[in-house]
């Protein structure tokens, strides 16, 4: 039915669970933890793919498996997995995809829960971790060794926006026999699909923009069925599998994903180009400016870049703390990619387990501040911003 169709399309119809007694129009609620026993079920057993079969609902279910139908859709894959948090499919993608011995390498510009499995976890769990710049290949390529099996980065850094060189790194990957795994969060399907450019699984913590709506924790992984399979097999022993409830609201946000995107990034790009005139603002960090330094991200995303601004105030900390105080719009929290504007401060949320050093080595400056464009009217949120600026 939605094969060929545009992403708006592929947001309201993919998945959809089809009810043969009521024709309801959205999927039901299957709020239960297991199903009554059928042939099928007993074949699912004895022919090994209890994946597909409705039998215990952390093995899967109809709510699990439409929005999960959805997703792959969305990101041009074979087949997809949900999980409780965007933890939770991280944790059990990189489990699944190295052994005991393997080792992996990212980089520090990744988001600070993940810096902090790859850097206090995966020692403890047999996972060696090489941090590397994610824009240099050359850095990447040196860091490879003989028990190198996964390349792990984001496309689009937490929270510098730093673009990965996609295509590039997928080629390192082909030719090195190695594991290119993503997280696309910032990004979104809409505007990158990683799966098209030589990434072999992509994750996002749903939590942001997937879901949108700022109610829902869960994360998802998309890639071929092999690989999927791997890594559900994998989260049946972990245990981050998520409840019908969940999916259900889940799925409801993404029938909106490709609208709210196409607000956001709107919404942002206004954002940086304001603030990149502004004399309180030392520095921008956005793609669509023309000093942005990682230009081919141009040529990968489609429609835009996103709903992530950063920016620095020249005079600090202390400014951008006041700022925070003196905006009305924008909700002070962590977060993004919510209907609603949300801002915080690197140095004392998300990068505050990194030293001073260490965050000025990944150019995280004192006064950066981390800027979530909502759905607002974009005329209201400058006139916030402009506002609350002149107050400092």
């Amino acid at each position: 039915m939605v094969d060929g169709t545009g992403l708006s399309t592929r947001s309201v119809h993919a998945g959809t669970y089809e009810d043969p007694v009521t024709g309801a129009v959205g999927t039901p609620i299957f709020q239960t933890t297991t199903f009554a026993f059928t042939e099928d079920s007993y074949a699912a057993f004895d022919q090994g793919h209890i994946r597909d079969v409705a039998i215990y609902g952390r093995y899967g279910s109809p709510n699990q498996w439409a929005v999960q139908e959805k997703i792959a859709s969305l990101e041009s894959a074979e087949s997809g997995l949900v999980f409780s948090s965007g933890m939770a499919a991280i944790t059990t993608t990189l489990l699944a995809l190295t052994n005991r011995g393997g080792h992996i390498i990212s980089s520090r510009d990744v988001y600070g829960g993940t810096f902090n499995l790859l850097r206090e976890d995966m020692h403890q769990l047999g996972r060696s971790v090489t941090f590397a710049d994610p824009t240099d290949l050359d850095a990447i390529r040196a860091a490879v060794r003989d028990e190198t099996q996964v390349l792990f980065f984001e496309t689009l850094t937490n929270p510098l926006l730093k673009a990965l060189p996609l295509r590039e790194l997928g080629d390192l990957a082909a030719e090195l026999a190695l594991f290119l795994v993503v997280d696309n969060t910032f990004l979104s399907p809409v505007h990158l699909r990683p799966l098209e450019h030589g990434a072999h699984l992509v994750v996002h913590s749903a939590t942001k923009y997937l879901n949108g709506h700022s109610d829902v924790t869960a994360g998802a992984v998309s890639g071929s069925r092999k690989y999927v399979d791997r890594i559900w097999a994998q989260m049946l022993k972990l245990g981050g599998s998520l409840d019908a409830t969940t999916c259900f609201l889940l799925e409801r946000g993404l029938k909106t994903l490709a609208l709210r995107m196409r607000r956001q990034s709107e919404n942002a790009t206004a954002v940086a180009a304001f603030l990149a005139e502004h004399p309180a603002v030392r520095r921008v960090h956005h793609p669509s400016l023309p000093d942005y330094p990682y230009p081919w991200i141009r040529n990968l995303c489609t429609g835009g870049y996103g709903g992530m601004v950063a920016f620095e105030l020249a005079d600090g900390d202390e400014a951008a703390l006041k700022l925070l105080g003196a905006l009305r719009l924008p909700l002070v929290a962590t977060s993004l990619g919510g209907v609603e504007t949300l801002v915080s401060l690197p140095f004392n949320t998300s990068h505050s387990f990194l030293t001073e050093r260490q965050r000025r080595e990944v150019g995280i400056e004192p006064g950066l501040v981390r800027f979530s464009a909502g759905i607002e009217d974009p005329e209201d949120l400058l006139s916030d911003l402009e506002q609350a600026l002149s107050s400092l």
